[in-house]
């Protein structure tokens, strides 16, 4: 019997072997993807240098979204200025995205990150040529503008938390699931009383001792001051209890939690946390004293370290972190999912959770939790509604637990796991997947997954034209070769016109996007050296953009630069309203429109394997216009005078 053709599929989404909860979902989804032998799959990792040898470790073919070839052209023909921005898109595989589709001509699409790492795969022409899917996480009301939109335009948009569905569907955006990241839940479970007691024994622990436990990457939207202040009072709320605060966490990053513990008057005996060694490579929890300390598993100096996403303990060890608590505690200003909640169920443990963002839906009445009140203050900028979480909550909460009868804890913790277990297991959303890749068409005409041509010129002269929206049009049309125009691209123009942005603002970001589509291309469109003379001998290039009386002043110096280099063709650039300063000047060879990358000096002269395209380039706007170097508080004392 003929075997099927398989569907080829890319994952795009962290390495698998990344220790982050995107790394943990691709793992997962990979592997059941994998076992099931029905695919062709490629797993395009987020973040890494493609021909590293960590990619070579998965049976499936991985390729990394960095290229250093072209990162480096790339950072050669940008503004500096830009260069982070460009560099962190690149990560995200923003460049390489269109040249793995076309090498490796997949039937299915499933991008999983950020929105802000996933949002550029709707520009492409071949999104929806193939059956793509937008799996992402959102974390905070009002939901993102870009993840409204991305909702929009994507017909499968998947959201790790209900929550933030819920708030899509309210905006009129039914089509868009809920489909959790998932777990291995094999990995995570309750050990008998025994172990537990063993454990307990070889961290000096007492089988008596309340434990508290919080496992978190250590950044600012984790409220570790909130846990320790509501600690303290649950402390002073029970005096005759002996209770620890175990965090296993990095204390080298994010939050000074020892300044915390000074402010609070919490004895750093009474904190837990969690060491490994970066020799053995065994672990150990006890009260932290300080980040770095020495193993006494093998005697090695300062080589305990604690825990975090660089260097961590293994699933099977954290079980036995979580093993050690009698309660889970989860406080923060807002999440995507929030995996150490799901792990800490697995464990049965009880947990207390902010009642916001996803957190609500770790607060459903079937997940086992116990809600922690919160209040609102808003992030700047985004507007974001964040949660500060309630430290007499956490108290309340934790005292709640403390005096629960054992079958009641028995009974929550067993409902907790079930959840779990029913929302994001590897087999529930392992088999969603199996089933949008099966019931999705196999292309049967790849040409379509070719990058689609721009014509684009950066160069254009726009006319004098009145109306707004008209002129936005024309940038559209004539400028970014256009066929028809993005409405909603022309309103937030228009609104912008009208707001904070000038013309000639709009029109410059225009010509930037229109030389950036260039570089992508690699080929067709309006290159730079279309506006030069091949058959120059050599080239001279002044660059001076504003304003009337600076360009006046440099026309001074032409004859000077002809005669210091009379083989050369001498250009000039400053913005077109200034074009007719030069037109006629009897010692220009050449006008160019000004572009924000002509102040890199290294793309216009060269650099490594960029060639450039000027001998010599002057750019006097840079001492005059940007960065001033020459008041000298009118001190300046002159080698001649004249007088």
């Amino acid at each position: 019997m003929e075997q099927p053709i398989k569907k080829t599929v890319i994952i795009h989404t962290d390495h698998p072997l990344a220790m982050t909860g995107f790394g943990k979902n691709a793992k997962n989804i990979l592997e059941y993807l994998y076992k099931t032998g029905k695919y062709n799959l490629v797993n395009l990792a987020v973040g890494y240098v493609d021909g590293s040898p960590e990619l070579n470790r998965t049976p499936w073919e991985t390729i990394g979204t960095i290229q250093p070839q072209k990162m480096e052209a790339l950072k050669n023909q940008n503004d500096p200025k830009n260069w982070d921005g460009i560099s962190r898109m690149a990560g995200y595989g923003m460049f390489a995205l269109d040249e793995a589709i076309n090498k490796i001509k997949p039937d299915v699409y499933i991008g999983i990150q950020d929105i802000w790492g996933l949002d550029f795969s709707l520009q492409k022409p071949w999104f929806d040529k193939i059956s793509c899917a937008l799996w992402t996480t959102l974390d905070s009301l009002p939901i993102l503008d870009k993840g409204v939109d991305a909702a929009k335009k994507a017909k499968n948009f998947w959201s790790w938390a209900d929550f933030a569905t819920k708030a899509l569907h309210g905006m009129g955006h039914k089509h868009v699931k809920t489909v959790r990241g998932s777990l291995d839940t094999a990995d995570f479970y309750r050990l008998d009383k025994d172990k537990r007691n063993i454990l307990r024994e070889n961290f000096n622990i007492s089988p008596k001792t309340f434990v508290i436990g919080f496992v978190f990457r250590n950044q600012l939207r984790k409220s570790v001051g909130n846990l320790i202040k509501g600690f303290k009072m649950f402390k002073q709320a029970n005096p005759s209890t002996d209770a620890k605060l175990l965090l296993h966490t990095h204390w080298n990053e994010g939050w000074a939690i020892p300044k915390f513990l000074k402010e609070y008057d919490v004895a750093q005996s009474d904190v837990l946390t969690t060491y490994i060694c970066r020799n053995c490579r065994k672990y150990e929890v006890k009260p932290f004293s300080e980040h770095e300390v020495n193993c006494k598993f093998c005697n090695s100096q300062k080589s305990q370290v604690t825990t975090g996403p660089g260097f961590g303990i293994t699933e099977s060890q954290l079980n036995e972190v979580y093993n050690l608590m009698d309660v889970y505690v989860h406080p923060f200003t807002s999440g995507g999912q929030e995996i150490p909640i799901q792990e800490a169920k697995l464990t049965e443990l009880i947990t207390l959770v902010t009642n916001y963002s996803c957190g609500e839906d770790s607060c459903e009445d079937s997940a086992g939790s116990l809600p922690l009140e919160w209040s609102e203050y808003r992030e700047p900028d985004t507007q974001f509604i964040k949660a500060t979480t309630s430290p007499n909550s956490i108290s309340k909460q934790l005292t709640k637990v403390f005096n629960m009868k054992p079958e009641t804890k028995k009974e929550l913790g067993k409902k907790g796991r079930k959840w779990v277990i029913e929302n994001f297991s590897i087999e529930v959303i392992g088999k969603f997947l199996e089933d949008f890749i099966d019931n999705s068409p196999k292309l049967k005409d790849y040409s379509c997954l070719a990058p689609e041509k721009f014509d684009t010129n950066p160069y254009y002269e726009m006319p004098e034209i009145k109306d707004d929206e008209e002129w936005i049009n024309h940038l559209y049309t004539k400028i970014l070769d256009r066929k028809s125009v993005d409405e909603e691209g022309v309103k937030h123009w228009m609104s912008r016109i009208n707001k904070d942005l000038t013309r000639p603002q709009i029109e410059q970001y225009f010509r930037q996007v229109a030389f950036k589509t260039i570089q992508e291309q690699k080929a067709g469109g309006i290159k730079f050296e279309d506006f030069l003379n091949e058959k120059d001998k050599g080239r001279v290039l002044v660059v001076m953009p504003e304003h009337e009386k600076d360009i006046y002043a440099i026309t001074s110096l032409f004859e000077s630069i002809k005669k210091r280099y009379p083989e050369y063709a001498l250009y000039v650039s400053t913005q077109p309203q200034h074009r007719a300063i030069i037109d006629g000047n009897p010692f220009v060879n050449g006008w160019i429109q000004y572009n924000q990358i002509m102040d890199n000096i290294l793309w216009l002269e060269g650099k490594a394997d960029h060639k450039g395209y000027f001998n010599v380039a002057y750019l006097p706007h840079i001492q005059t216009q940007r960065v001033w170097t020459y008041p000298h508080n009118g001190e300046d004392k002159f080698d001649f005078n004249l007088k």
